[in-house]
């Protein structure tokens, strides 16, 4: 049995094995259980997966966080990239009924997945994600209309806290309206660098995503967004500018149906300002 709180027992496994760590692949082992149990636990509750659901876990590793999983008798889709990793996770769990594993970069495989999907109202994801790809893969999931009932990932500091900021903060961005567009965002816990092996440069965070109820955007909205926030220094009037189709005098009409003025930035607007153009925008388009 693996020791997977020790990063010496992982080092020599990994010797005995004949693996290395990828860096391209952005691995690093949570090897603190303090931590894994505490971001398990936060996929379940009331409102979270319960036994028998289906989770789909990102970057499984060597398996740590998916012994969790099963253990609490959700069915796992597992998604592992690195060909030394799969060999042992089929060595590890291909018997049991509710494991799979499906071989390949995340980012192409998840949507040959998705037939097999039981809907959105019971879909939930766990993940240590990649640094490389976290907030790309987070984008193509929600941009893609892919969105989970509940999903807690572990992501560098800096992402989390894109993720999770408001209007106005620092850290708001295209991605946190992104975020915020399908889930309620909330912060667990800052992970010390030393939670892992190897130990990454930053410190890392768990965050819980829980889906809001159903809210329909025009198909404008995420490439508008984009655009509000492509050049923080400009002002939203000079940013729509840029956007297909946007003259100046629809520009300024556009701002002043939405009660906007033309001085102001993306970063102080709420995510129903952005609806709001998107939808005006939307309209005008249909009206012609």
């Amino acid at each position: 049995m693996l020791n997977y709180n020790s990063a010496v027992s992982l080092r020599a496994f990994l010797e005995q094995e004949g693996l290395g760590m990828q860096k391209k692949f952005g691995q690093n082992f949570l090897i603190n259980p303090n931590v894994r149990q505490p971001l398990v636990d936060a996929l379940g509750g009331a409102h979270g997966a319960q036994k028998g659901d289906e989770v789909w876990e990102i970057g499984p590793g060597l398996g740590a966080m998916t012994a969790l999983l099963l253990e609490k008798g959700f069915t796992v889709k597992a998604f592992e990239i690195d060909n030394g990793f799969i060999r042992i996770l089929k060595k590890l769990f291909s018997q049991d009924a509710g494991f799979e594993l499906i071989e390949g970069d995340v980012l192409k495989t998840w949507q040959t997945c998705r037939s097999a999907f039981p809907g959105t109202d019971n879909s939930f994801l766990l993940g240590n994600l990649p640094y490389n790809i976290a907030a790309v893969l987070l984008a193509d999931f929600i941009e893609k209309k892919h969105v989970f009932s509940r999903m807690v990932v572990t992501v560098q500091k800096e992402v989390a806290l894109r993720m999770a900021a408001s209007a106005g903060s620092k850290d708001y961005s295209s991605f946190s309206v992104l975020c915020a567009s399908v889930y309620k965002v909330k912060p667990l816990m800052t992970i010390r660098p030393s939670s892992f092996y190897p130990q990454p440069n930053v410190d890392s965070m768990g965050v819980l995503l829980e889906k809001r109820d159903s809210r329909v955007y025009p198909d404008i909205f995420y490439p508008l967004v984009r655009t509000l926030f492509s050049s923080r220094r400009k002002t939203i009037k000079n940013n729509l500018l840029s956007f297909p189709g946007i003259s100046r005098d629809i520009c300024m009409s556009v701002l002043e149906e939405n009660g906007l003025n033309e001085n102001q930035r993306a970063e102080n607007l709420e995510i129903e300002a952005f609806a709001s153009l998107a939808k005006t925008i939307e309209n005008m388009r249909l009206s012609k």
